[in-house]
């Protein structure tokens, strides 16, 4: 049996607790695993790696940047359209944390803007060892009879073309390095299953897309030692989902299951950037607290 146990984490004394199995914990810090005798050194879970974490000046995304810099990060480079609050979120996580936070103004959709951030942070920081593709729009409750073509192409632009784009550049560099690394693209379960009632036809659309756009990247670029992945989160209590046009919907999600707080995702982004998760490749985790089990 793997026993989980939960490793400190430095940089905040109130920051989220990783959980990593006791067999990686032994990997990791080099220390022999014998049958279930717990691992009580200390361990760090990513390293001295640069993360590059797109969307991550608000929501969800940006709880997930609170995590990462939480676990001794090289640095964290943050692309997002938005400068305001892209600058607000680096000045918060600077302030609160020991590493270099660094935001870079990316439309995701640019490839020259995309490539010209990467460029830049491995000039900065030689390299980059992990994506974390979480910048997405959504929409809600417009019927497929009447949706809006320009609408239906911006978003397939934003959320999977804009992924495909922002792998394709750190992966070419990974592989210009020869270093490998992990990418993550965040998707939700609506590239699984449909949530009727809720008129989602484009935004389920391009979750699948990306999902298998996370499958075919793995495949393609295994040998490299580039190892990517994707979450399918369920319905969490974030700003997103508290609008009014979802309140029916709201009733309806409750029922079944919970609603996921927005920190749900963090433990299981820190483990699938780090080096106890190298054996995972092409997989998509769906954490939902079993909404589409039934």
């Amino acid at each position: 049996m793997i026993r989980l146990v939960q490793t400190n984490t430095l940089a905040r004394g109130a920051a989220p607790k990783v959980i990593v199995p006791v067999v990686q914990r032994a990997f990791l810090s080099g220390t022999a695993f014998r049958g279930d005798d717990a691992i009580t050194p200390p361990v760090d879970t990513i390293g001295a790696q640069v993360a590059v974490l797109t969307g991550g000046d608000r929501g969800l995304a940006n709880n997930i940047a609170e995590a990462l810099c939480d676990v001794h990060l090289k640095a964290l480079v943050i692309f997002d359209v938005l400068k305001e609050p892209g600058d607000d979120s680096v000045a918060k996580l600077s302030s609160q944390v020991g590493i270099p936070v660094v935001f870079r103004q990316v439309d995701v959709r640019d490839q020259a803007s995309v490539q010209e951030a990467v460029n830049a942070t491995i000039k900065q920081f030689r390299l980059i060892d992990v994506l974390v593709a979480a910048g997405r729009i959504a929409d809600s409750n417009l019927p497929a009879e009447t949706y809006d073509v320009a609408m239906f192409r911006r978003l397939l632009d934003i959320n999977l073309t804009g992924t495909f784009i922002c792998s394709q550049a750190v992966g070419a560099a990974m592989i210009t390095a020869r270093t490998g690394g992990s990418m993550i693209f965040i998707t939700w379960i609506r590239g699984h299953v449909v949530n009727w009632p809720q008129q989602q036809s484009c935004y389920n659309a391009s979750k699948a897309g990306v999902i298998r756009l996370g499958k075919s990247l793995a495949a393609e670029w295994a040998h490299h030692n580039i190892r990517v992945k994707s979450i399918s989160p369920g319905y969490m209590d974030i700003a997103l989902n508290r609008v009014r046009a979802l309140d029916a919907q709201n009733l309806l999600w409750k029922e079944r299951t919970p609603m996921g707080a927005v920190d749900e995702l963090n433990n299981l982004v820190v483990f699938l950037s780090s080096d106890a998760s190298t054996y995972m490749i092409g997989t998509d985790i769906i954490i939902d607290s079993g909404y589409t089990a039934w």
